[in-house]
């Protein structure tokens, strides 16, 4: 197999160097390895939705077979999905993104060898594990960070597997497009990733790697359309014939939902810090997990069950079906869930129970000013986008995020305009987003182990 491995490479040489123009050799051989990351990007993003997408059906079958299940099934899938964790892939933990906005800040020359703690294979194939084990277990976790992390693990290691007489490529670049590509292939969002790459990852100018990651977003966004189909993640709710007046209600939402998603960051994040001081062995964090199992699955049984899962069909029923307004303590739950599956030390990611809990909330304040069904459709979207602004203080991300995802372009405006009020009004809670504190302790984790 090596002796193969190694006539490739030499056959690819030979064929390099039989290229006269010296311009177009060398842009070859820079865009190559983001053309195959790419194409595998798409394939594991699609692959890792469908595993994903059975984890939240299998716990949907069993809990109709028999609800009571779910006080089973819950312990188990929240102590496995951590174990297989700590065991195995510690960095492979929760959302992902903050550990690729951490490789990006180890991509230079001191420390880039550590970025492989954050970014490998291993943790490809426990990201992926673990996190379909936690959403089995009603886990209120999504995909899409995860995906992120995934595609930045596969554009690290395409770069490293160049051959030696290959151009250097900028390891930070690479990350960085591999994090953009992730996030199209996983929402179907192209717009979205190259957003999201300038507003959360960047601190390079974008002339520099602009080439680079737009033509891996579109690679890996049409990689992903090639195996799944053209789709919306979402589909196209209906907002026509909306006044300027859902304006107010937008700044209401807005303004409500970027409050309590960052003080459901907050919350997280003591969480975290409580569990580091406390609990300090295996059988104690065993114990921690069992009773945080046990009251989402008393949530879901005796309550609604609601709490469970990344809770994409509470964004489908209220912005699809005659049934629009929630109860007015679904957004605590969808709220009450991601806290506690988020913080178990499994992975799994934020950003759709983030969107969840967003459309909840605009779901419950429509129902209580009685808006119209096309502007509870508007303020829904508004609430998405807010929440999720709340969580990354990313208010344009999210915006072109929820815009592509419904393909509602005529509300560019009205989406724009939650992310900025969100973004204000998250700052009264916390100055600094989930993902930047997150980032930090990765950050001082990994370096405080290389110093020992």
């Amino acid at each position: 197999m090596l002796k193969i491995f190694t006539l490739i490479k030499r056959s690819l040489k030979n064929s390099f160097d039989n290229i006269r123009n010296e311009q177009l050799k060398h842009n070859l051989l820079q865009a190559i390895p983001f053309w195959i990351g790419s194409v595998i990007t798409g394939f594991f993003a699609v692959m890792y939705a469908q595993v994903f997408a059975w984890g939240e059906h299998l716990m949907n079958f069993i809990f109709d077979w028999h609800a009571w299940m779910i006080f089973i099934i819950a312990p188990i899938g929240f102590v496995l999905s951590w174990w297989l964790v700590k065991e195995f892939a510690p960095n492979a933990k929760g959302s992902g993104i903050p550990q690729v906005m951490a490789a990006v800040e180890l991509a230079n020359p001191k420390e880039h060898r550590k970025i492989r703690n954050l970014l490998s294979i291993k943790i490809i194939f426990f990201k992926i594990l673990s996190s379909v084990v936690l959403v089995i277990g009603g886990g209120a976790v999504g995909r899409e960070g995860p995906t992120i992390q995934i595609a930045g693990s596969v554009f690290r290691k395409v770069n490293e597997y160049l051959p030696e007489w290959w151009p250097k490529i900028s390891k930070k670049n690479m990350i960085m497009t591999g994090a953009a590509a992730g996030l199209a292939a996983a929402f179907n969002t192209p717009l979205g990733g190259i957003v999201f790459a300038v507003e959360e990852l960047s601190k390079t100018h974008i002339n520099y790697f602009k080439t680079a990651l737009f033509t891996a977003v579109i690679i890996a966004g049409l990689t992903a359309q090639t195996l799944a189909g053209s789709y919306l993640y979402l589909g196209y709710p209906k907002t026509n014939d909306v006044s300027l007046m859902v304006m107010f209600p937008i700044i209401l939402v807005a303004a409500t939902a970027g409050i309590m998603a960052s003080q459901l960051s907050v919350i997280m994040l003591k969480i975290n810090t409580w569990k580091k001081k406390k609990l300090k062995t295996d059988k104690a964090n065993v114990i921690f997990l069992i009773i945080c199992a046990l009251i989402i699955a008393s949530i879901a049984y005796f309550i609604n069950r609601e709490i469970l899962g990344s809770g994409k069909e509470i964004m489908e029923r209220v912005l699809f079906t005659k049934n629009k307004h929630e109860e007015w303590y679904v957004p605590i739950l969808r709220m009450l869930g991601p806290a506690l599956s988020f913080t178990s030390g499994g992975a799994g990611g934020i950003f759709a129970p983030a969107l969840t809990a967003g459309a909840s909330i605009g779901s419950v304040i429509s129902g209580a000013i009685h808006l119209t069904p096309n502007e509870t459709n508007v303020v829904v979207l508004a609430g998405m986008v807010a929440f999720l602004t709340g969580i990354t203080r990313a208010p344009f991300t999210s915006a072109i995020i929820v815009l592509e995802m419904t393909d509602r372009h005529s509300l560019i405006f009205h989406l724009m305009l939650a992310g900025m009020v969100s973004s204000i009004a998250s700052i009264l809670v916390s100055r600094h987003s989930l993902y930047d504190v997150l980032k930090v302790n990765f950050l001082a984790e990994i370096r405080s182990k290389d110093e020992n």
